[in-house]
């Protein structure tokens, strides 16, 4: 190849590199679902994917041969997508006073995983060497760490394949068994006229190995049946209106549910309060003054909440969530929500209160071990620990305004089932 040849060829590589790094970037921004990874892990892979774009924009024209990142980016979103994968915690990061550094630490199948992700040449992978080391620490630190932080799982995932020779010296040294990760990645949709719809997710050619991290030691979750101890679960008439399509989403009675969507007082609010239905409009036309007198010190914090209204009515987003799901909240958040509402909501707020009430179920305050041993802050707080960890005890998800609290569970390692939704206040008579 001629040198103007050659260096066309280099220059298309590094315009590829930055056109995947502008798609990839698109993707994180749009694609992603909200219960795939928190605010502060998103904020991580964009950030690095931010300095890549840097670098790469940044290189001289002509250059050497390009060694992107963006592959192992690409990988990342990859397993990310994956169905059994939710609530990421934290990216490409150590496991705090450990020296292992991990890729993802998320939720699997509802049980806490650790993954390592490589975007290797499969033809230049060997096991002895830094991916040995990296293996090993991690699995080390994982049987080490606080049970707070330990995982069900520590995943290792080639993204681009493996040769065989390798596949069986990872199963054979550190007691990995490969995975299919497209056994659990089918999704079925029901269609008009009985038809089903087959999706599937899409990372082709990768390998997955698993090791069970003390396997019957970690948490699990009870089998239903739960009893609810709200009133009777009788069908109740909610109307055509926003709120009773809402609640109607849930899944309805019956113990053979599994798929379980745990609620916090802050979600329960966004779900009745009168910004959510209907009022926002009419309390935006308020005098100013009005409105101040009525929220006082509130003001700006209903005001932001009122302007989100308008843009993204929160009904809509809350019910992608918790559709055909069973909706628990345990003893304490039934007792807090039930005071708040008698306090602060006005008739309507308590209306739709006691109607959501009956499309859900209470459950004994019985927070997970893993949450429990988390260090009492301010920001974690031994209530928040038993609600959220009571969620953690059932392997269901937790919907909450709490950011506070994701992010100081965040910052100590912890992958927490949690999916994050804007606050709204009760707006009183």
């Amino acid at each position: 190849m001629d040198q103007p040849t050659a260096q066309s060829a280099v220059s298309d590589e590094a315009d590829q590199a930055k056109r995947r790094c502008i798609a990839l970037r698109h993707r994180i921004l749009h694609s992603l679902p909200p219960s795939k990874l928190t605010s502060s892990a998103k904020s991580t892979l964009l950030r690095l994917l931010h300095g890549e774009l840097r670098f790469l924009s940044g290189l001289p024209s002509p250059t050497a041969h390009i060694s992107s990142n963006v592959g192992y980016f690409e990988s990342i979103v990859g397993v990310l997508l994956h169905p059994a994968v939710n609530c990421a915690s934290r990216l490409c990061k150590p496991v705090p006073s450990t020296s292992a550094h991990l890729d993802i630490v998320c939720t699997f199948g509802g049980s806490p995983a650790w993954f390592l992700v490589s975007d290797r040449n499969p033809t230049r992978i060997s096991w002895t060497g830094s991916l040995r080391v990296r293996a090993e620490r991690a699995l080390l630190a994982a049987r080490s760490v606080p049970v707070a932080l330990k995982p069900s799982s520590v995943f290792i995932v080639f993204a681009r394949g493996l040769p065989e020779d390798v596949a069986l010296e990872i199963g054979g040294q550190i007691c990995a068994f490969e995975v299919d990760p497209i056994v659990e990645c089918v999704e079925f949709e029901d269609l008009e006229e009985g038809w089903v719809g087959v999706g599937s997710w899409g990372m082709e050619g990768s390998r997955w190995f698993e090791v069970k991290i003390d396997e019957g030691t970690h948490y699990c979750a009870e089998t239903f049946p739960i009893e609810a101890k709200v009133s009777s679960r009788e069908e109740v008439d909610m109307g055509n209106d926003v709120f009773g399509e809402f609640v109607s989403s849930f899944r309805p009675s019956g113990m053979e549910a599994v798929d379980l969507i745990n609620l916090d007082t802050t979600a329960l609010i966004a779900m009745v309060s009168g910004i959510s239905n209907y009022a926002a409009e009419k309390l935006l036309r308020s005098p100013e003054r009005d409105m101040r007198e009525r929220f006082k010190g509130n003001y700006e914090f209903v005001m932001a909440q009122l302007s989100s209204e308008m843009e993204q009515p929160i009904l809509g987003k809350l019910k992608v969530f918790v559709k055909g799901k069973r909706g628990i909240i345990c003893e304490s958040v039934f007792a807090e929500f039930r005071e708040l509402i008698s306090m602060f909501g006005g008739p309507n707020e308590k209306f739709r209160a006691e109607k959501l009430l009956k499309h859900l179920l209470v459950v004994p305050d019985n927070p997970s071990a893993r949450i429990s041993g988390l260090p009492t802050t301010r920001r974690i707080a031994k209530k928040t620990k038993l609600i959220f960890g009571t969620g953690d005890h059932w392997h269901a998800p937790t919907l909450t305004a709490n950011m506070g609290f994701l992010r100081a569970a965040s910052q100590t390692g912890l992958s927490l089932l949690a999916i994050e939704h804007k606050p709204r206040a009760l707006t009183g008579n």
